[in-house]
């Protein structure tokens, strides 16, 4: 094993804590018999734990060996599969030369384990190639990972030689893409100590839709519109949703994340501190083969606050045009996000402001530059009743609908009026509840 990895060219770039690269090492101990037995078995379960680890996040099943193959090359970066994101498989040099690297993954693949296991005494490599997994818990991994890697995996089983590999491999990088951004639908960032970024996927998304949210149909529609031409390349707006809280803002939106993945959505969450780093999320994604809403919840600024600035440069106005496949997305309970005062609005009273107009001006700019602005309201007392009787029909809950009313109405009085979010609450309650 040690000297096909070390043979990997395009793919070689291991990282030295990595599994792969660390079972390299252990195997070229074993392979020229330079090592002490009780160290090597416990380096080698050592590794196995974590391979196990990952098949725990992820949910590997059936043969986990196959399984983190696959999700090495899904996850590999290179110039390589990034071109294969974009364009798909294109004749030249540089195939010849992978295929060679996937000639060897494809060993990798059909390794036999059984001398080592026989030497040491050992059968861990045995058990994983026919692991059979407890997932009773969807949110212990990230599914849509589980499903492409298990997927994926069985076609490289099938593949007969390293052809049927390469365009395998190929072809789910022209479909989804690589690395993170391929296999996951949100992600949030990480500040670093050196002052960078990292970016971090969000497994245990919301698995809402937009049918979910009942009521609210103009609204939905606009976002809609709006969010397909953007994932089909034509023009499109940066959109704030804004209104009462509990309303289904910040629900609307990761809807449209879970309706538009597979057409190429992703979503990036970004809070007022992060701001700062805008340019550098921005250079990171521009030339990704998907699409990237920044999303923004409950955004609003003091006076005191400056980021807006940031924001306000990224969105219009800055040197650098921002790219075609990244659009803003943000919430927000104020119409026009910065803080005002009537003080704001009296030219006399501000002594020190010999412009104030022009102040406040800039601070009304902001909102302008979202090109779609949508307006959520709190609902009507009937809107809520049928929001209510919605969600409880949905949930099996059998009482009368005139008993969930007297319920909800009796509820909202206590627990911060009326809106959607209130009317799930009291859902939630009666799915606690012994009677329902």
């Amino acid at each position: 094993m040690y000297q096909e990895i070390a043979q990997l060219l395009m793919y070689g770039d291991l990282e030295k804590d990595s599994i792969l690269y660390q079972l390299g090492e252990l195997f070229g101990k074993y392979e020229s018999g330079t090592y002490n037995r009780t160290e090597l078995v416990r380096d080698i379960n050592t590794q196995v734990k974590h391979l196990l680890k990952v098949a725990t996040d992820y949910g590997f099943d059936d043969n986990l060996w196959h399984n983190y193959l696959t999700f090495f090359l899904m996850m590999s970066e290179n110039p390589f599969s990034l071109t294969c994101e974009k364009v798909g498989a294109s004749d030249g040099t540089v195939n010849e030369l992978v295929q060679n690297d996937f000639r060897i993954v494809k060993a990798l693949f059909d390794y036999d384990f059984g001398p080592i296991e026989h030497d040491l005494g050992i059968n861990c490599f045995s058990r994983l190639s026919d692991y059979h997994a407890i997932h009773k818990k969807e949110l212990m991994y990230n599914k849509n990972v589980s499903e492409k890697v298990r997927a994926l995996s069985k076609k490289l089983e099938d593949a007969k030689d390293e052809k049927e590999f390469f365009d395998a491999v190929t072809d789910f990088y022209k479909a989804y893409g690589v690395g993170m951004f391929g296999l996951n639908k949100a992600f949030r960032i990480d500040e670093k100590a050196d002052g960078g970024i990292r970016f971090r996927a969000i497994n245990n998304m919301d698995a809402v839709l937009l049918d979910d949210l009942i009521g609210y149909e103009i609204q939905k529609q606009k976002l809609v519109e709006n969010t397909e031409a953007f994932v089909q390349g034509k023009k499109a707006n940066n959109v704030l949703l804004f209104g009462d809280s509990g309303t289904g803002k910040s629900t609307s939106i990761k809807a449209i994340v879970n309706q538009y993945y597979d057409d190429g959505l992703r979503m990036i969450e970004i809070y007022k501190h992060q701001f700062k780093h805008l340019s550098s999320i921005i250079s990171e994604i521009k030339n990704r083969n998907y699409r990237f809403i920044i999303y923004m919840d409950d955004l609003s600024f003091e006076e005191h606050e400056i980021e807006y600035k940031f924001l306000k440069a990224v969105i219009e106005g800055g040197v650098e045009t921002r790219p075609d496949n990244i659009l803003i997305y943000a919430t927000s309970n104020r119409r026009h996000l910065i803080k005002e005062s009537w003080n704001d609005r009296n030219d006399q009273d501000n002594a020190n402001d010999k412009h104030h107009s022009d102040t406040i001006e800039e601070k009304l700019s902001l909102v302008n530059r979202f090109g779609v602005t949508i307006s959520y309201s709190k609902p009507t007392q009937k809107e809520y009743f049928a929001i209510v009787t919605n969600l409880a029909h949905r949930a099996g809950i059998t009482m009368s609908d005139e008993e969930l009313c007297a319920g909800a109405n009796r509820w909202e009085l206590s627990h911060g009026g009326i809106s959607g979010r209130t009317a799930q609450q009291y859902i939630n309650y009666l799915l606690g509840a012994d009677e329902i």
